[in-house]
């Protein structure tokens, strides 16, 4: 299987479908999880902020996550298909159904990291005279983003796996390779298809992890605390000296004095 799947991610016939299917996959995810941050973000903001409507958003979202995606697919087909024409018939409900998938990890992630912000940084942004969204926009937001950007990765790891169902009502997209394969019982190319998947997620992750070391404060990540205590370390070990060392030095220099005194009682024996 292992050489099945690397001989046909590998044949130059197949490279230019891998690349198209591949672009058609990262565009169907990256417009999806755009909408569901449109949506889920100041909505997230709006109740971590405030405080209101906690409840029915945790609610919403658990269930959001519960919803078959390939049913509501097809349910949204029947009824959008026949007032939409062309394309549009499907490509329209593959992208409402990934949208409704990545809103509850984008939503959660907002609202949640605002929730969690100190009330002592609230309370010291408000002594120095900010306002209600200044709090928001200048506290808030930057001591949420370790929180909402692992929603935001989160939702683009479960869009792009899901993405694949696109291609059951004739759409591009990696999940073509699967559907194709299974049509003509070429279990490479279906397996191939599942490792382009993975690799995909994969890659995109890696990407918004460094994205996100590179926009979060060291003091939030826990980088700074650690390079503290690194320097912490360097610095008591520099300043401790070896037993051993200090008790050899310390013979040594009881040596040298009593050679200095046995010297100087020869002396004054011989001018006696």
């Amino acid at each position: 299987m292992i050489a099945g799947i690397l001989g046909w991610l590998t044949d130059p016939a197949n490279r230019s479908d891998i690349i198209g299917q591949t672009l058609a996959h990262l565009r169907f995810s990256v417009l999806a999880v755009v909408v569901a941050a449109l949506i889920a973000i100041p909505l997230g903001l709006w109740i971590g902020h405030t405080g209101r409507g906690k409840i029915v958003a945790v609610t919403l979202t658990g269930a959001a996550r519960a919803i078959p995606t390939l049913g509501l697919l097809f349910l949204i087909v029947l009824v959008i298909g026949p007032h939409v024409s062309g394309d549009l018939a499907f490509s329209l409900p593959s992208e409402i159904v990934l949208v409704v998938l990545a809103i509850p990890p984008i939503l959660s992630g907002t609202y949640a990291g605002i929730d969690e912000v100190d009330p002592a940084a609230r309370d010291a942004a408000k002594g120095m005279g900010m306002r209600g969204w200044e709090v928001l926009r200048k506290v808030e937001i930057p001591c949420a983003l370790p929180l909402f950007l692992s929603g935001l990765r989160s939702a683009f790891l479960q869009v792009i796996a899901t993405a694949t169902i696109a291609a059951s009502v004739g759409l591009d997209g990696l999940g073509r390779f699967l559907i194709d394969g299974q049509a003509v019982r070429d279990y490479d190319q279906m397996a191939s298809g599942a490792v382009l998947v993975a690799l995909l997620a994969i890659v995109v992750d890696l990407l918004l992890a460094l994205v996100q070391r590179l926009v979060v404060s060291p003091g939030l990540s826990g980088r700074a605390g650690r390079g503290r205590r690194g320097n912490t370390r360097s610095d008591d070990d520099a300043g401790t000296t070896d037993p051993t060392t200090d008790a050899r030095t310390a013979d040594a220099a009881g040596t040298s004095r009593d050679r200095d005194e046995t010297l100087v009682t020869t002396t004054t024996a011989s001018e006696i």
